[in-house]
């Protein structure tokens, strides 16, 4: 491919495949439009979607090998994708600094939800991304990447509960009753458990890397899971569901223009 053909700015169609979602959108430079998620085993249907976007280079991420693997193989075998398709880390690397050693076998999924936050905040921030697990990692103020925790997800705090309890229920995930503090019931009791469980581990986490850092940071939340469980968290600054997506976006945007913007190749 010339890159210097490829003007910033252009429409996208990136794709971030997770462990249990494969989350695709529009980008026009790096903002995200409609983004839509399925189900992994659902590749045809993501790909469905993909086709109904203008024809665009596809930029795919992915944390689940396997199943980016065979939607490669579909995209590529698919006519109606006959331009750049390419994948970030074998192709295009994620666009923040780190301080983690290349073999700390960080998720490429934080990475560029942590490219993202700082994309928009600008300054040292704590990205929580609320997914299949949830991760809380921190950004400095110069915009390198320091690392974070990782936690099970709210589902797999719920199922993981009625699996090794079998007399607790199996729950579906949604607020408690934010009137009643006591958990009433053991579905309340559940919920409850999950959802404040998760801001407390989170307050706590920042406290933590605040203190290390010498100042407090802003915290944004990210993934399927954010809105429930950080909407209405008076520590959380904002939610952007599309975090990881923009981190996509901005590292193919830095591939063509970094001081060494490399050659792509389909």
């Amino acid at each position: 491919m010339n890159t210097e053909s490829t003007p910033i700015g252009v429409n996208l169609i990136v794709v971030l495949v997770g462990n249990t979602t494969i989350s695709v959108a529009r980008a026009q430079g790096v903002e995200i439009h409609d983004q839509a998620g399925f189900p992994v085993a659902d590749t045809e249907q993501a790909i469905e979607a993909m086709s109904r976007f203008e024809l665009a280079p596809v930029i795919i991420a992915s944390v689940n090998k396997p199943v980016s693997d065979d939607l490669l193989r579909r995209l590529i075998g698919d006519a109606r994708f006959q331009g750049e398709i390419h994948q970030i880390g074998p192709d295009i690397p994620p666009s923040i600094a780190s301080s983690l050693q290349p073999d700390a076998g960080t998720g490429i999924d934080r990475l560029l939800a942590a490219a993202g936050a700082y994309d928009i905040l600008e300054q040292a921030c704590v990205v929580v991304d609320a997914g299949t697990a949830v991760t809380v990692d921190f950004v400095d103020g110069e915009g390198v990447f320091q690392g974070g925790a990782i936690l099970p997800g709210l589902n797999m705090s719920l199922g993981a509960l009625h699996n090794g309890a079998p007399a607790l229920p199996e729950v579906s995930l949604a607020m408690p009753d934010a009137a009643e503090p006591f958990g009433k019931d053991t579905e309340q009791a559940m919920l409850n458990g999950a959802i404040y469980g998760l801001r407390g581990a989170v307050r706590l986490l920042t406290e933590r890397y605040a203190e290390r850092y010498g100042a407090y940071p802003l915290v944004i939340a990210t993934g399927g899971d954010a809105e429930l469980a950080f909407m209405q968290d008076d520590l959380t600054d904002r939610v952007v569901p599309e975090l990881a997506l923009r981190g996509i976006a901005i590292a193919y945007s830095a591939a063509l223009t970094g001081d060494d913007a490399i050659e792509l190749s389909r």
